[in-house]
């Protein structure tokens, strides 16, 4: 519970971090036209930033970690520390190989990218290897750690790398642009750089425990039986075969968001012949913005749902018979996370837009279906995730693979008619059927009975028809328009919302079902406040 808590805390703070800061960060760009145009700079260099971070250590550290607490468990510490020193050189090696080919690539992803200057767009890109060079061996670290049954140092690494991050943000913007009167284009090139700034915070803290913990290894080692690994070539050979699946899986959605980046700019410069300025700014009200806000509504419902994933594995493992009402359990718990918090803020999808960025009735539109889709996204990787934990890896990633060629196929002739729409519809629509294969292979395979969500969703249906009518009626009425009223107005209806789902949780016994317990302060009474 310890470790699941601080994985579990380290990943949603540092998301909701690496959102608050966005209002003064913003705010300090100056007009609408240089906030949209930082935004997209920033982006257009995150996203293959993401995708390169993904690829570079999605995986291989988790895969090692699994290996060590393998060795750990057999008393043989010995071996586990051998395996981590040769796992942590090839990752190292994996940071320099990502770094040279991101640097070398920077002008193609500039020139393919909609971004109104791409001179700005390839120092941006490369301001970003450093980061990439480290990254890899500090995600090994962690999974050290991980491996060893010790989930804290990963929780607060995570916390101090964005907190370090985003302080260097603001403390750069506001000096570059206030104190040395530079343009918002130097203020994002430093703003990039925060990512090494904070990777650099997290590896210092990881060290430091390390060493905290010398003492504690001494002894292990000292106790360990004798060193008996052979054939590292071929572990690590077989290890990294095993997780070129997880690679994919936990690349799919950067992969979706390049593709996006890349094809947009063909499609409304070429095929409509919008101006470079105009598909900068609809790239950035379509993704760039809201890509911020849905990364922590399926991150939080991941968090949730993926308590039920090591159950799952072991209970695969161990063959046991109630997988099924172990799956339902999981998808239980991600609806009754994920659906409520999409369907508020995308009833509030207005308000969120306006305080984060500049008030725009198409950016509130934009960030509403991008919400939708993040309803999907989260069902279609927890399915996936689901799959893997199952031991169906490959499988999660032929139906990943077959998701974003579909998305390739679609994403001209829906941007053509729909343009930003276009593209969040080919999104949804490849990670439906992702989902729909996922879970028809579950199903298939484990006899899943999904009519046992039948409660949940009905629930949450009634609930958004609730909250639908009841926005549009308050929007009749008043339409907050400066931050500070959009904020208390979103607040207040989100905090009535939420008590409300709560309540026909509690009345139709939906919650009873999915945590054995009504939610609420007289279900939950913690001993150490009696």
């Amino acid at each position: 519970m310890s470790g699941s808590f601080w994985l579990s805390f380290g990943s949603i703070f540092s998301r909701v971090l690496g959102i608050l800061y966005l209002i003064p960060w913003l705010a300090m760009m100056g007009s609408p036209a240089h906030q949209n145009a930082a935004q997209a700079l920033f982006n257009t260099s995150y996203t293959p930033y993401a995708l390169f971070i993904a690829l570079g250590t999605a995986g291989f550290p988790s895969a090692v970690a699994r290996r060590v607490a393998f060795y750990n468990g057999e008393n043989k510490f010995l071996n586990a520390k051998q395996l981590a020193k040769v796992g942590f050189g090839i990752m190292l090696i994996s940071g320099v190989i990502c770094g040279i080919v991101l640097y070398l690539i920077a002008p193609l992803l500039a020139a393919n990218s909609p971004v109104v200057s791409q001179e700005s767009s390839i120092i941006s890109i490369r301001v970003l290897v450093p980061a990439i060079v480290i990254l890899p061996s500090m995600s090994f670290v962690r999974g050290w750690f991980q491996g060893n049954q010790d989930m804290k140092p990963y929780g607060v690494s995570q916390l101090w790398e964005q907190f370090v991050r985003v302080v260097f943000i603001l403390a750069a913007t506001y000096i570059v642009i206030n104190v040395f009167h530079k343009t918002y284009v130097h203020a994002v090139y430093l703003s990039v750089m925060a990512a090494l700034i904070g990777a650099v915070a997290s590896y210092l803290y990881l060290g430091l425990y390390f060493q905290k913990q010398r003492p504690e290894y001494a002894e292990k080692s000292r106790n360990s039986k004798p060193y008996d690994l052979e054939g590292t070539k071929r572990i690590f050979k077989m290890i990294a075969i095993e997780t070129v699946p997880f690679i994919i899986v936990g690349s799919g959605i950067s992969i979706s968001q390049l593709v996006d980046q890349l094809v947009f700019k063909q499609v409304m410069q070429n095929i409509l012949h919008h101006t470079a300025l105009y598909t900068q700014n609809i790239y950035t009200m379509f993704s760039a913005n809201p890509t911020k806000i849905t990364t922590v509504v399926v991150s939080l419902a991941i968090a949730v749902a993926e308590t039920t994933l090591p159950i799952l594995a072991a209970s695969r493992t161990a063959g046991r018979n109630d997988i099924g009402d172990l799956v339902v359990q999981n998808l239980n718990m991600l609806v009754f996370a994920l659906v409520p918090n999409g369907t508020i803020l995308s009833a509030l999808s207005f308000e969120t837009n306006g305080v984060f960025f500049p008030f725009s009735f198409l950016g509130g539109r934009y960030l509403f279906w991008n919400l939708i889709q993040s309803l999907i996204l989260g069902m279609a990787i927890n399915s996936l995730t689901l799959l893997q934990a199952l031991h169906y890896s490959k499988k999660a990633m032929y139906y990943l693979i077959t998701g974003l060629v579909l998305k390739l196929i679609i994403q001209v002739p829906l941007v053509t008619l729909l343009q930003g729409f276009g593209a969040i519809l080919a999104t949804g629509i490849a990670f439906s059927l992702v989902c729909f294969l996922s879970l028809r292979e579950i199903h298939k395979e484990f006899k899943v009975d999904f009519t046992k969500l039948g409660a949940n969703i009905l629930v949450n249906i009634v609930f958004a028809v609730i909250v639908g009518f009841a926005i549009s009626g308050l929007h009749r009425v008043m339409l907050p328009t400066t931050k500070i009223s959009a904020f208390l107005f979103a607040a207040v209806f989100g905090l009535v919302a939420l008590l409300i789902y709560l309540a026909l949780t509690n009345a139709t016994g939906v919650s009873k079902r999915v945590f054995t317990k009504k939610i609420g302060y007289k279900y939950f009474k913690y001993k150490h406040f009696e």
